[in-house]
């Protein structure tokens, strides 16, 4: 029982002690209320008198801004104003000036009206006075003509016949004697000096055709150059550019062309084909195109053995193979460089007789036709064409001279130039030296090519068949099978208006594409 008191008393502590407690912590509670709401209102009515105070320093600052801003504004404005007036003076001062000017330009034009109208006077009294002076002239001509019973006209024709007719008789008179003291002096001196020189150079004359002849061991070789279905035949001509005939004549192959280049280049080939036994398309361009490479070599060598036959030294490079060129060159059928290395024999012999520089002779001799030698020549003389390329590879005035005045296309400066002329005369006019048609035939046959040529795409062109074929080979990159009819419909067009030909002329034009790869 003791313990159940004891327990009882317990609880009853315990509830008294949280009745107090719970007295004490509200007691506690509303004294820190109480004062936490005199802290806020103090708080407030110190923010209230900060904000009132700062309300009125931002009013101050406001109204300080404001002033300044304003004068700020008017002494802006004051600035503007001082300026507008600025403006308005200076645009018062140029209207002045510009009243001022127009006032002058119209005071001016009054002027020059006055002028005019003055020169205007002038003119109509002088018009009048030349029409009286005219008017005098014919009367004083009347006067005359009825005096001398002749007409003006009359009288000046029969005065300027009679003068004329005097001039004649003096000049004739003046020329016969000139003629017979020079034939005198001179004929039996120039016939002594061009016999010389002929007697003393004795040269062939080789005469150029347009047909070569290949011979071969038996007629076998003509199958095999022929090929399946005619393959290596027309290989080789448009590799060369050369008709190759194949006909009825015994151990011989006929290659006709008109560029001699071309003919040696398929005679050699032909005969390179036929020792080696391999004859068939990509053999065929192989040996040509080695064949063409020896050709331009044997052209250097060629020149160069001539200037050292004939003496010559520093020679331009270019020069001498254009000499060694001349080898393959007619003119009018006659060999080129056999009529050069003759006429430069003749030149070293008569200066030699006339006492003129003999090594300059025979130099310019050898040059005199240079200008025939290239392909792409323009339309201009060969001997003026000839002269430029003299003066391009820098050779002596004289000799520049010489060669550009040997058909009379310029003026003549030099001793040496009348003396080229001569013996190019001499060289050329020998009997059976010259044939003139077969240089007007190559000629056609080169400007036929060269018409072809000028088209885009064209890469070669062939004249064969003495000129009554033309073949173009185009680039298959750049011309397709449509543009290659158009292109042949065009060169026959061209051809037609712009070439003389007899007969018809048929053109050709192949497009061949190639695919290559190598294995590695």
């Amino acid at each position: 029982m003791d313990v159940l008191y004891i327990i009882i008393g317990l609880l009853l502590g315990i509830g008294l002690g949280i009745v107090i407690g719970r007295y004490l912590l509200r007691k506690l509670f509303t004294s820190q209320e109480v004062a936490a709401q005199t802290k806020v209102k103090k708080i407030l009515k110190d923010a209230e008198n900060n904000a009132e105070l700062l309300k009125k320093n931002k009013l101050l600052e406001a109204k300080e801004k404001f002033l300044q801003l304003k004068a700020e504004h008017e002494q802006e404005v004051t600035t503007k104003n001082n300026g507008i007036n600025q403006r308005e003076n200076s645009l018062k001062q140029k209207e002045q000036s510009l009243n001022q000017k127009l006032e002058n330009a119209n005071r001016k034009d009054q002027e020059l009206e006055n002028v005019r109208k003055n020169l205007e006077k002038q003119t109509e009294a002088a018009l009048k006075k030349q029409e009286e002076v005219e008017q005098l002239k014919v009367q004083h001509v009347q006067q005359l003509e009825s005096i001398a019973g002749l007409s003006a006209e009359e009288a000046k024709n029969q005065l300027v016949d009679n003068l004329r007719e005097e001039a004649r008789t003096k000049a004739m008179s003046q020329i016969k004697d000139i003629v017979d003291e020079a034939k005198l002096t001179a004929s039996k001196e120039a016939k002594k000096i061009v016999i010389q020189t002929i007697q003393r150079t004795a040269t062939e004359s080789a005469i150029e055709n347009t047909v070569s002849i290949f011979n071969i061991e038996n007629d076998e070789i003509k199958g095999r150059i022929i090929g399946r279905e005619g393959r290596n035949i027309r290989a080789l001509e448009a590799a060369t550019g050369i008709e190759i005939i194949v006909d009825d004549t015994p151990e011989a192959i006929i290659l006709s062309g008109f560029d001699p280049v071309r003919r040696e280049i398929a005679r050699l080939a032909m005969h390179r084909l036929v020792t080696d036994g391999r004859i068939h398309p990509a053999r065929i361009e192989e040996v040509v195109a080695k064949t063409r490479k020896q050709i331009e070599e044997e052209i250097v060598e060629i020149g160069e053995r001539t200037v050292i036959d004939l003496g010559i030294h520093g020679l331009h490079p270019e020069l001498i193979r254009m000499v060694g060129r001349m080898r393959y060159r007619s003119s009018y059928g006659q060999n080129l460089l056999q009529h050069s290395r003759e006429v430069a024999n003749f030149c070293a012999t008569m200066a030699a007789e006339l006492g003129l520089n003999v090594k300059m002779a025979k130099r310019a001799g050898l040059l005199h036709d240079i200008g025939k030698v290239p392909d792409d020549n323009p339309e201009l003389p060969h001997a003026i064409l000839g002269m430029q390329l003299a003066e391009k590879y820098k050779e002596n005035p004289e000799v520049c001279n010489a060669i550009g005045a040997h058909h009379d296309e310029i003026e003549m400066t030099s001793m040496i130039s009348p003396v080229i002329q001569a013996c190019d005369a001499i060289s050329g006019a020998r009997p059976g030296a010259r044939r003139e048609v077969v240089e007007s035939y190559i000629k056609r046959l080169k400007e036929l090519e060269q018409l072809a040529m000028s088209y885009p795409g064209v890469e070669k062109t062939f004249a064969i068949q003495a000129g009554r074929e033309l073949r173009v080979v185009v680039e298959s990159e750049k011309i397709t099978d449509a543009q290659a009819e158009v292109l042949a419909a065009d060169i026959s067009n061209r051809i037609q208006t712009e070439m003389t030909y007899p007969g018809q002329i048929k053109v050709t034009v192949i497009r061949e594409t190639r695919s290559v790869s190598f294995a590695k």
